[in-house]
């Protein structure tokens, strides 16, 4: 295998070969146009991602009526930021903004500092909680169920990843409609459709969060290395897919029954 050949196994992105995603692709668009009419208030959470770029692309070519926002955390790279104006551009719409209380950013900043979530897994979630998991709540208060670009190969947490599910957090439904696609999967989509994507997937950047909290996978590393890389790979979720850690601890228990 060459340098580059071994580069592109492992950061799996932009240059992974094309794959037949003929019956993929009905079930996904069948599956969001049977739960847009299901739920009269279905909402996409975009992380401006390649996956969330996908589920957006899709919502746009078939019409539906899919309200779709993104978390605006303050700490993002200007990659990330540099998709919506280019969402703009290309559908005449790109996802809604939502950003963090300043007032509770503010607080957490003078009690703790700025990049003290790298001190512990405690002030990192609590950066977390602040930052996504609360805008996160505001932006789905009203909402009857919403959608994630979550697949199963991104993480350990993820592995067992359902399609649809209830969100018991939020006592509302879930969907994962990509749960089952490859990181190939997504790229022969986007390369078919011209879908618009973050810069930083061409950088190395298979997972993107937050700036400080993101860095580039190195030759050897899985897709999530990148994301929290101080913390245990089991655990690595910010909060807003709480379900995952449950879902993955369940498995990991010793009671579970065989």
């Amino acid at each position: 295998m060459s340098g580059t050949e071994a580069i592109v196994t492992v950061f799996r992105g932009p240059h992974q070969p094309d794959t037949e995603i003929a019956a993929k692709l009905q079930a996904l668009e069948t599956l969001l146009s049977e739960a847009a009419k299901e739920f009269a208030d279905l909402r996409l959470a975009s992380s401006l991602a390649a996956e969330d770029n996908v589920l957006f692309d899709v919502v746009q070519r078939l019409g539906l009526n899919i309200k779709t926002f993104t978390l605006e955390t303050g700490r993002l790279n200007a990659e990330t930021l540099a998709v919506l104006p280019a969402l703009q551009a290309r559908y005449g719409k790109a996802p809604e903004a939502v950003k963090p209380v300043a007032a509770a950013v503010e607080q957490y900043v003078n009690a703790h500092g700025a990049d003290a979530f790298y001190e512990s897994i405690d002030l990192r979630k609590a950066c977390c909680d602040v930052r996504k998991v609360e805008p996160l709540n505001r932006a789905l208060r009203g909402a009857q169920a919403w959608i994630t670009g979550q697949r199963r190969a991104q993480a350990a947490t993820r592995k067992e990843l359902p399609v649809r599910e209830n969100d018991d957090a939020r006592g509302i439904t879930k969907f994962n409609p990509l749960s089952d696609w490859s990181e190939a999967d997504i790229w022969t989509y986007i390369r078919r459709f011209d879908v618009p994507v973050n810069a930083l997937h061409f950088q190395g950047y298979p997972s993107i969060g937050c700036e400080p909290c993101t860095r580039a996978v190195t030759l050897g590393e899985d897709i999530r290395a990148g994301r929290w890389w101080w913390e245990d790979p089991a655990n690595k979720e910010c909060g807003l897919h709480a379900g995952n850690i449950n879902r993955a601890s369940s498995l990991q228990s010793p009671l579970k029954s065989a």
